[in-house]
């Protein structure tokens, strides 16, 4: 059945976000919503599913009722099997890590700038263009031109940016993420160090790939998501490519195909570091997890067969 995703995240002083945990995760739950949601003093950040529209509505009207809140934004899109096995509501010291407590998208951010006003931006000769996502999310997609900080994790953005940047000879920066948060904290940490002009995609790829058709997008690949879908395409239509259940690095048919991709076991990503321990403990994931689906798949077989009487 096909499932209705929102993605949603906002900045927002929220010094009694433990208080809101326990109601809203009951709620979720109430509702058949699954997913994860972060809360911290500064804000949330959530990506939720369900097959019903009323649940998703209902959730986001929940989530609304909290006047800080109430002009919460969110990015629609579709899968056609569940991208998450149960609803997560999690307290965090920061709804996107960058491990500096001092900067505040709060306080100061950015310039916005909408899907449709991107390419000019990103075309200009003047501008620096850098993607703030991780290596393994930018190696299957980006924008033309972009510089890659080929971090492991979005702690290690500061470091490139003092080793690489100055303040004084990058007169125009512009940022670009998955669905904009990371470019709200990485612009406020900039403008901090002395930047300038700092711009970013408000919205993130989601919303560029959403309204931008495909014959005028500056976007080479896909678009690595943080659910069961991997991978999203121009309109955000589902992917090509795969996880790898031992590293998580996502994995092409080429990838596939390789000698050393052995499923859930390891892929040409990880295989180099794949310890006799390791491989033995993956193995045995690999047999829990094939018999799973063969429970599910026998439970649904004997669902058809015997369906329920009305």
């Amino acid at each position: 059945m096909t499932q209705i995703v929102a993605a949603f995240y906002k900045f927002v002083r929220l010094p009694d976000f433990a208080q809101k945990q326990h109601p809203l995760l009951s709620y979720c739950k109430a509702q058949g919503v699954r997913g994860t949601i972060l809360l911290a003093a500064e804000g949330i950040n959530g990506t939720i599913a369900a097959a019903s529209r009323q649940a998703i509505d209902s959730v986001l009207s929940f989530l609304r009722s909290d006047p800080r809140l109430a002009d919460l934004e969110y990015k629609e899109s579709y899968a056609d099997s569940p991208p998450f096995e149960r609803i997560k509501v999690r307290l965090k010291q920061e709804i996107v890590t960058l491990g500096l407590p001092v900067v505040d998208p709060n306080e100061q951010v950015g310039i916005y700038v909408s899907p449709k006003n991107w390419n000019d931006l990103i075309c200009d000769p003047d501008v620096t263009v850098i993607d703030t996502r991780n290596d393994y999310e930018v190696s299957i997609g980006t924008f033309k031109g972009a510089q890659n900080p080929q971090t492991r994790s979005f702690r290690q953005f500061p470091d490139y940016i003092c080793q690489h940047l100055d303040p004084t000879k990058h007169k125009k920066v512009a940022l670009f993420c998955t669905g904009g948060i990371r470019c709200e904290k990485a612009s406020s940490f900039m403008l901090s160090q002395g930047f300038q002009e700092v711009y970013h995609l408000q919205g993130g790829i989601l919303k560029y790939l959403e309204e931008v058709p495909d014959q005028e997008s500056l976007w080479q690949g896909e678009c690595f998501v943080f659910d069961e879908r991997v991978a999203v395409l121009h309109g955000l239509a589902p992917g090509t490519y795969e996880l790898c259940r031992s590293c998580g690095h996502p994995i092409s048919d080429a990838d596939q195909a390789s000698l050393q991709y052995e499923e859930g076991i390891s892929c040409p990503y990880c295989f180099d570091h794949l310890t006799e321990e390791k491989r033995t403990r993956q193995q045995a994931r690999q047999r829990q997890f094939e018999l799973n689906q063969q429970r599910t798949e026998d439970t649904s077989e004997l669902r058809s067969t015997h369906p329920k009487e009305s």
